[in-house]
């Protein structure tokens, strides 16, 4: 009676520990999904507000609105098209290890323009704007590489593919189509089998008519038509006698 009890104290607490588990599993989901999507919020509600300014203002704030907003942008850009395809090939890692050492230099410039934007001092800011321009040019343009490059690796694999699919296709396509190559023999066989057959029954029509003695147009006085045959089977009436 005591080892039952303690089997079913055992059950007891090893399903409790399980709840807990799963209990903290799901709360850890729900928590990185409504995380997700506040930051997926608060991103959307940034560039929007960015793309506002880079149109609607002018000046020192517009131009810091429109590196933010290209940088952000190209960024984005860069890491949907790297995490998608690395899920294909595995080669992509390498790449996305570059681009996160790449994403630290981007958003320590985000940072660095987003406080610029209120900066009261925009003689000072605007002296600082070619260098940022340059610094926002570079970062872009490697993250285009990456990007580019990806999807120029991932292209031309899908180029492999079909033309190796393509060259399947054509030998299937042959293998089902192999009676056209013996067509012409066939063709030509039956000719021959059918001047064969012309000449030989031009034989046999002449056979006949030597035995029937048909030659040349025929005579003015009529035939004795009891003396006709219809066929070469046929044997031929006898002319009566007179005794």
């Amino acid at each position: 009676m005591e080892a039952v009890i303690l089997i079913l104290g055992l059950l007891f607490v090893a399903f409790m520990a399980l709840g807990v588990y799963v209990s903290v599993k799901v709360v850890g989901a729900a928590k990185r999904g409504v995380n997700r999507t506040i930051t997926q919020a608060r991103r959307t509600v940034e560039e929007t507000t960015l793309r506002a300014k880079s149109f609607g203002q002018v000046g020192v704030a517009g131009e810091l609105a429109q590196l933010r907003l290209s940088l952000r942008t190209s960024m984005r850009a860069t890491q949907e098209a790297l995490q998608a395809g690395v899920a294909e090939d595995a080669s992509l890692s390498e790449s996305l290890g570059l681009f996160q050492r790449l994403s630290v230099h981007g958003r320590e410039l985000d940072d660095e323009l987003k406080r610029l934007e209120r900066e009261p001092d925009r003689a000072t800011v605007a002296s600082l704007l070619p260098g940022l321009k340059q610094r926002t040019e570079r970062i872009t343009h490697s993250a285009e590489s990456l990007r580019w490059a990806a999807r120029d690796r991932a292209r031309q694999f899908a180029d492999d593919d079909l033309a190796a699919l393509n060259t399947q296709i054509d030998v299937e396509a042959g293998a089902l189509r192999h009676w056209t190559v013996e067509e012409p023999s066939a063709g030509a066989g039956a000719g021959a089998g059918a001047g064969g057959g012309g000449a030989g029954g031009r034989g046999v029509d002449g056979a006949q008519g030597a035995q029937t003695g048909e030659e040349g147009p025929e005579a003015l006085t009529a035939r004795d038509p009891r003396t006709q045959t219809g066929y070469p089977w046929q044997k031929a009436v006898r002319p009566e006698t007179t005794n």
